[in-house]
């Protein structure tokens, strides 16, 4: 984070370590985050240098809460920033509507980074219009450079408006790299102090009304300001027939596609960092050309707006968009550049159609690599016994269980050979979603959560299917860490974000709280006693509870390294090996295990001596 050098100097920065920079610069005081990529580095970079540079960052449980954390510490007066991807501004939807009722105080500001293309998220969706509908504005940054700057001025905008403000980031800025010009970190900060004012804080339906009238009002002035904020620049050509509107990291394809068409002093640009939009900027634009390109990420947010600006103002032009562009997926330079050829009658200066063909080709000639859980992931043999224990009941019974699950390291139970993953929707749904099923069909469900993933939204599930009497196993595969985001503590570990010792509060003991009758607890690497004690909970006539613990295998060979423990890796013995037999590799699929010259071998250098493949070989032939 340029932490030490002087203000100036120049540093290639990851995005998001960018946003992290210019939230130092912005003097924030506290900051509460759930990870989730890719906003997941701002936050641990954050919680890095906090107590070296006097603030407070936190782990939330889930996004709501860090939300409502933020917001809380705005009101004492302090500038503070909640982080969340896309989807966790699902989780934290409720809080955010009500926020803009109650302004801020302090710099409020929300990060939200949107995922076009799903690289890690269930779907893609355009924060923007969940902003719009809660009278937040956004600022969207076109590089990673930017967004440092942006981050600085939302603190400052939001408490110049006494507004909460939305900083919309997307993975291709968040997870890019660039160079950085740091600032000077601020030597003083906001002071602390609440003020009660009910009519304010305490939004009864009274208050509340009173209260819109003042978020319009704050709305219509972030409105006029926006025409003259830097983020919004409008870059006219004389004799211009075709105008660009580049919103975010649009922007930033606009104008290297109008580079590569060689169109600088052919086509009139305007850049938008801003929602609400610069309307006085765009009616300038709209009324100098003949035709319009709006180059925009996901939704056509800015495409409409903008056609509704020239509808209501009588400018007769013709504005394209998602007509040109798709609307699916990440945005790139060529597409961008397809769309403005075929608006300006221009031959492509590269042939895109022999490069997707040369890409093609390559395609073929490379292996798939799909997500894989990792060698010795406890998760892999959590599946393998839950599977196992179902289809001993299944053959008793005749019906096949159901295996509802939820999102993390273990979604990848999905794959071959596994199987064992039915159902994902999002965060905290395994267990609801598990306890529909039990109401509605007369088969066993089990269920799979993970920890963190329990501790952020699984809670409330569990009261309710024990609340209703859902004949649901749950399954909490514990592995002590949010593993899929970068091994993150939570509030089972026993440490908070700064680093601190906490309280570690156990699932079990949670589930024992709220009535569950049957609990039961398993070693995934000890298989045979674990199987049968997964069957005595799905057989149980009611809600059950397993705890499958086992450390993630990331962790533990950190660990192990820093204890200074040998790792002793298993190999295969040819002699007792029924090389045609293949039982574990058709059965767990880990990545150590593969086939060589008609032989099942492991590599010793991914193994980690977790004894699972040995214990399921009908033929002992693995071992130390």
């Amino acid at each position: 984070l340029g932490i030490g050098e002087k203000a100036g100097k120049k540093v290639f920065m990851l995005g998001n370590d960018a946003l992290a920079r210019g939230a130092l610069e912005a003097g924030v005081q506290v900051a509460a985050a759930y990870p989730g990529t890719p906003s997941t580095e701002v936050t641990e970079d954050l919680a890095e240098v906090a107590k070296e540079l006097g603030f407070y960052v936190e782990w939330s449980v889930n996004e709501k809460v860090a939300l409502e954390v933020a917001f809380g510490a705005s009101a004492a007066g302090l500038r503070a920033l909640a982080s969340m991807k896309h989807v966790g501004l699902n989780v934290a939807h409720d809080p955010l509507m009500s926020a803009s009722y109650i302004g801020a105080r302090g710099g409020f500001v929300i990060l939200v980074a949107d995922d076009p293309s799903c690289w890690s998220s269930q779907n893609e969706q355009d924060t923007r219009f969940v902003a719009e509908q809660a009278y937040l504005p956004v600022l969207e940054p076109s590089s990673a450079a930017e967004a440092k700057e942006m981050m600085i001025k939302a603190f400052e905008l939001s408490e110049q408006f006494h507004h909460p403000f939305i900083l919309r980031s997307v993975t291709r800025v968040g997870h890019a790299r660039s160079d950085i010009t740091l600032g000077e970190l601020p030597k003083q900060h906001n002071t602390a102090g609440f003020t009660k004012d009910s009519a304010t804080y305490v939004l009864t339906p009274a208050a509340a009304r009173r209260n819109r009238v003042l978020v319009v009002k704050r709305m219509e002035q972030i409105k006029q300001a926006v025409n003259t904020m830097p983020f919004n620049e409008l870059k006219p050509v004389k004799n211009a027939k075709l105008g660009v509107i580049g919103s975010g990291l649009g922007y930033s394809y606009a104008l290297e596609a109008i580079h590569w068409l060689k169109l600088e002093n052919k086509v009139s640009v305007l850049k938008i960092g801003t929602n609400p939009l610069p309307e006085e900027l765009v009616k300038k634009l709209l009324s100098s050309v003949k035709e319009i390109l709006v180059v925009e990420e996901l939704e056509p947010f800015v495409e409409n707006h903008v056609k509704v600006i020239a509808q209501e103002n009588g400018i007769d032009v013709k504005i394209h968009g998602k007509d040109v562009i798709s609307i699916i997926g990440e945005l790139s330079t060529s597409p961008v550049t397809r769309a403005l050829a075929k608006l300006t009658n221009l031959g492509l200066p590269i042939n895109f159609a022999a490069i997707e063909e040369h890409s093609k080709a390559a395609e073929k000639l490379l292996p798939t690599r799909p997500p894989a859980l990792c060698p010795g992931c406890p998760h892999r043999a959590s599946h393998y016994i839950i599977k196992t224990a179902a289809q001993r009941v299944a053959r008793e019974t005749g019906v096949e269980p159901i295996y509802p699950s939820d999102i993390g390291c273990y979604t990848l139970g999905v794959n071959p050979p596994l199987n064992s993953v039915d159902a994902v929707i999002c965060m905290g749904a395994s267990i609801a979603f598990g306890s529909g099923l039990s109401h509605s069909v007369k088969v066993p469900i089990i269920t799979t959560i993970g920890d963190s993933t329990f501790f952020h939204s699984g809670m409330p599930p569990l009261v309710n299917a024990v609340y209703n009497n859902a004949r649901v196993t749950m399954v909490v595969v514990d592995n002590s860490a949010t593993a899929m985001t970068g091994f993150q503590s939570h509030p089972g570990t026993g440490k908070t974000a700064m680093g601190d010792p906490s309280i570690r509060i156990k699932p079990e003991d949670v589930a024992k709280a709220c009535g569950v009758k049957c609990i039961e607890f398993i070693n995934p690497f000890d298989v045979k006693a674990s199987i049968d004690t997964m069957e005595k909970a799905i057989r149980f006539e009611g809600p059950s509870v397993v705890i499958s613990r086992q450390l993630c295998a990331m962790v533990d060979q950190k660990e192990r390294k820093q204890r200074g423990e040998k790792f002793a890796p298993l190999r295969v013995n040819p002699e007792k090996c029924n090389s045609k037999c293949q039982t574990c590799i058709k059965l767990l699929g880990c990545p150590a295990l593969s086939r060589v010259d008609n032989k099942t071998v492991i590599d010793a250098s991914q193994c980690t001596g977790c004894r699972v493949c040995a214990q399921i070989c009908p033929y002992n032939a693995i071992e130390e």
